[in-house]
């Protein structure tokens, strides 16, 4: 059985409740290699991909033969485009191309409820019953972390109806904090932040998601 702490968002001096996680998505076996393939698979398809060298049939100049073919006494030359020469083109560079990899669903599924079991198992997932940010207030968001004990890199995630500007500016600001909604919750930025903290409404559409 894997439990998280609920803590109220209003009510400061409340005593957290103890609530039971669905084990399905926090109790799952924790698959390594599937994260690290996730991982990758999101790192590579952030890649834009413009590096880019030209040929020699790209470089500038070469129009005519730079001397005659016999009698200088000098290597024979057709272009001062040739790679051979300062200014010529580059054999085999980089060209524009997609890193793009893909993931079947059901692994991409797996990894994300092996890296939320992950921090589940270690006790870094904190629940709060909602986001209710009327304004955008850094200052208040920090003392919510503060009280929900969460370490200095902390992934927020809420739900779609929750994130709005004064929620996703509150958090904006603190440095190695992020602010999700639960469609963009991903592998990467769970493993890569310390807590995790879920409002009840991203629970409940984590629930549907899977």
């Amino acid at each position: 059985m894997v439990e998280a702490k609920l803590y109220l968002f209003d009510d400061t001096e409340a005593e957290p409740k103890t609530v039971e996680l669905d084990e399905h998505i926090f109790a799952a076996p924790v698959n390594t290699d599937l994260l690290y393939r996730a991982v990758r698979m999101q790192l590579l398809n952030r890649r834009q991909g413009t590096h880019s060298t030209k040929t020699r049939g790209e470089a500038r100049g070469g129009g005519r033969k730079p001397w005659r073919q016999k009698g200088t006494g000098r290597a024979r030359a057709g272009s001062r485009r040739s790679p051979l020469w300062v200014g010529g083109g580059t054999v085999f560079g980089p060209k524009p191309r997609s890193y793009e990899i893909k993931l079947p669903k059901k692994m991409k599924r797996a990894a994300l409820a092996s890296a939320l079991s992950d921090r589940a198992g270690s006790g870094k997932i904190v629940l709060v019953d909602k986001a209710g940010f009327t304004a955008p207030k850094t200052k208040r968001a920090i003392e919510l972390l503060s009280r929900l004990g969460m370490a200095a890199s902390t992934l927020v995630v809420v739900s779609r109806s929750e994130y709005n500007l004064p929620v996703k500016k509150s958090f904006s600001n603190i440095p190695q904090v992020k602010c999700l909604a639960t469609p963009g919750l991903n592998v990467y930025d769970i493993l890569r932040h310390e807590g995790l903290v879920l409002t009840l409404g991203a629970l409940e559409e984590l629930k549907t998601r899977f």
